[in-house]
């Protein structure tokens, strides 16, 4: 799933280490999520898109996703 954490995370000048102590996940989540290996649960992008001050739709990309 494409997301705009990496471009949030760069804006805000947090390295992928900082971000996840934020949010209470590992480094190798974040990067993960990052470049589309691995989808974050529901709790763990709201705390992301919350972080940001964003809602989740603004923070992950669901037009990528494809119905089976």
């Amino acid at each position: 799933m494409n997301n705009r954490i990496r471009e949030l995370r760069k804006a805000n000048r947090l390295s992928q280490g900082d971000l996840a102590d934020i949010v209470g996940t590992t480094r190798q989540t974040i990067t993960s999520i990052e470049v589309g290996k691995y989808t974050a649960s529901l709790v763990l992008a709201y705390k992301i898109a919350h972080y940001f001050g964003l809602t989740i739709e603004e923070v992950f990309d669901f037009e990528s996703i494809t119905e089976e």
